[in-house]
C-alpha cells in the first residue's frame, strides 16, 4: 500500500488556516492523508520535491467561459471542454463551473446536454449568466436575448438542466418569491448580478433565498451615497457572499480591498475569463490584458486564479493565506463540497505547487499529477 503514496516534501504547506514548514503532505489515492515529519514518510514512497514552494488547495472558480483558446459558448461540446478542462487544472484550477451567458435557448440546450454526459474530476456544473437579467445593467449581453422570467418557461429549463445547473445568475428585481422558490427549490444556488436593483429589493432577495452576488460592482447598480443598491445591500448582509474579479481592470484594486475589509469570508475570486472567438453572438477580443467586444465593451477578464490570487496580495493588501481561502475554501463552502478548498485528512488531494513569483510549477488532480 505505501507504494501508493506520494509525499510532498520541502515546501510549505497550507493546512489548517495556515502556513506551516517542516512537514511533508502524504497524499493516498485521491485522498488527503495529512501532514507527517519527513522520517514518518512510508518506504516507498514517491517523494516529489517542491523546492521551497508553496504547497496549496487547488483553486475553484465559480465563473470561468473557456480557457486553451476555447470559448464553450462559442462550441459547446464535449471537445472544447476537454480543452478548457486541460488548461484549467494546468493552470492551478482543480474546480470549475463551466459558465455560459445570455443566448439562444437551443445553445444553452447544447450546453446542457454536453454537461450532462460530460465527466471531469474538475467539472463541477455548470453556471447559467442570464438570460433572465436587468437590460439595463447588460454589460456584454446581447439585450435581444434577454428574457423575463416566466414560471413556466423556468421550471422547462430547469427539466432540460437536469442536475448540471448548479448556479444561475438572476435579476432578483425581476423575479417573485414564487419564482426565486422553484429554482432554489431546485438545488439552484442563485447569484444576484446584472442587476438594478435597489438596496430595498437587494435586501428581500437575500432574505428570500438569493445567497451570492456576481462579480461585484460590476454590471449592477452602483453604490451611491444616497442610493447604496447591491453593492450596498451586499455590504450590509450577513448572508450574502460575492465574488470578485481582481485584476485591476474590472475592479479598482483600493476597491477590492475596501470590499475586503467589509466582507470578510464572504468575499472570494473568480476570473470571468473568455476567450477570444469571432463565433456565435460574442465576439470577444483580445485587448492584451483584457477581452472586449468589438465596440469596446469590456466583456471578460484575462486573469487566472493564480494571478487573481497575487494580485491580492501585491495590489490589495490582503494577506497570502486569506486570498488563497478566497480562491479555494470560501468558493467550495458556498457550494458545500467539504472535501474541496483545503488540505487536511481525507481531502480531495487536490493541490497545487508554486513559487516565490506565483508561477504555477505542479498540480496534482485527485492525487495524480497533471
Amino acid at each position: 500500500m505505501a507504494e501508493s503514496f506520494i509525499a510532498i516534501t520541502n515546501g510549505i504547506v497550507f493546512t489548517n488556516d495556515k502556513l506551516i514548514k517542516g512537514r511533508a503532505l502524504l497524499l493516498g489515492g485521491s485522498q488527503v492523508i495529512d501532514t507527517v515529519a519527513p522520517d514518518e514518510i512510508p518506504h516507498g514512497t514517491e517523494i516529489v520535491d517542491a523546492m521551497g514552494g508553496y504547497v496549496v488547495p487547488g483553486f475553484i472558480d465559480l465563473q470561468i467561459y473557456g480557457g486553451g483558446g476555447r470559448l464553450f459558448s462559442a462550441d459547446p461540446s464535449a471537445d472544447a471542454m476537454d480543452e478548457i478542462a486541460r488548461a484549467l487544472v494546468k493552470s492551478g484550477t482543480t474546480g470549475f463551473m463551466i459558465t455560459m451567458a445570455t443566448n439562444t435557448l437551443d445553445i444553452l440546450d447544447r450546453a446542457f446536454d454536453v454537461c450532462n454526459q460530460y465527466r471531469h474530476p474538475a467539472l463541477l456544473g455548470l453556471h447559467l449568466e442570464g438570460p433572465y437579467l436587468n437590460k439595463a445593467r447588460r454589460g456584454a449581453h446581447p439585450a435581444e436575448y434577454i428574457r423575463q422570467p416566466e414560471t413556466a418557461e423556468i421550471a422547462a429549463l430547469l427539466r432540460r438542466a437536469g442536475n448540471c445547473l448548479r448556479i444561475m445568475t438572476i435579476a432578483p428585481e425581476q423575479f417573485d418569491r414564487k419564482t426565486i422558490g422553484l429554482l432554489t427549490d431546485n438545488g439552484v444556488l442563485l447569484s444576484a448580478g446584472h442587476s438594478d436593483a435597489s438596496f430595498e429589493e437587494a435586501t428581500t432577495a437575500f432574505r428570500s433565498g438569493v445567497r451570492a452576488v456576481t462579480h461585484l460592482f460590476n454590471a449592477m447598480s452602483p453604490l451611491h451615497h444616497r442610493n447604496p443598491g447591491l453593492p450596498g445591500a451586499t455590504f450590509q448582509s450577513v448572508t450574502a457572499c460575492a465574488s470578485i474579479i481582481a485584476d485591476g481592470i474590472h475592479v479598482d484594486y483600493q476597491t477590492l480591498s475596501i470590499s475586503k475589509k467589509l466582507m470578510g469570508d464572504r468575499l472570494f475570486l473568480i476570473t470571468d475569463a473568455v476567450a477570444e472567438t469571432h463565433e456565435g453572438i460574442y465576439t470577444h477580443v483580445f485587448q492584451g490584458d483584457r477581452y472586449t467586444l468589438p465596440d469596446n465593451t469590456l466583456s471578460g477578464s484575462a486573469l487566472t486564479m493564480m494571478e487573481a490570487v497575487a494580485n491580492c496580495v501585491r495590489h490589495a493588501g490582503i494577506p497570502l493565506e486569506e486570498a488563497l481561502r478566497m480562491a479555494s475554501q470560501y468558493p467550495a463552502s458556498l457550494l458545500g463540497l467539504e472535501a474541496h478548498g483545503c488540505i487536511k485528512p481525507g481531502a480531495m488531494a487536490n493541490v497545487v505547487i508554486f513559487d516565490s513569483q506565483y508561477s504555477v510549477q505542479q498540480v496534482f488532480l485527485e492525487g495524480k499529477r497533471v
